[in-house]
């Protein structure tokens, strides 16, 4: 009788095991396509990753660049400061997005020119993604106001 439970409760620990093994994979593969990493204009022309990874990229539109084609197609330039990038866009535009604003687009980049899926424009630095501000920070191409008005 003593083994029998023994038994019993060895299998119960296996079973537990595998399930958690298994809803594991579950997630992990249910996110797959959900993560997406943020790189920099300046990290994508030194290594430039292969056009199956989608990606978040951000910067700074860079003035001049912004080119309206037909239809809804956008192309335009993102910078950091240390490097461009070209970007095409089909879609509709958020409000404040425009040349010399911050910017953060998720897409691939196929033959050197970055298709956004997604285009997120922002308000102001509060709204500017950790990311975007340390990579322009970084440049020496954004500084961040603490407490003080950046227009005065």
């Amino acid at each position: 009788m003593r083994g029998l439970k023994k038994q019993r409760r060895i299998q119960i620990v296996i079973l537990a095991v595998v399930a958690l093994a298994l809803s594991t994979a579950l997630i992990g593969y249910a996110m797959r396509d959900g993560i997406n990493f943020f790189r920099a204009p300046s990290d994508v022309a030194e290594a430039p990753p292969p056009a199956t990874e989608v990606f978040r990229i951000g910067g700074l539109v860079e003035e001049g660049t912004l080119v309206r084609g037909e239809g809804e197609t956008i192309s335009f330039k993102v910078t950091d400061g240390g490097a461009s990038i070209p970007v095409t866009y089909t879609g509709i535009l958020p409000d404040l997005f425009g040349e010399g604003e911050g910017m953060v687009g998720t897409g691939r980049l196929v033959d050197g020119v970055f298709q956004a899926t997604e285009i997120l424009a922002r308000h102001d630095e509060t709204y500017m993604p950790e990311e975007v501000i340390d990579a322009l920070q970084a440049q020496g191409v954004y500084r961040h106001y603490e407490g003080e008005d950046p227009e005065s």
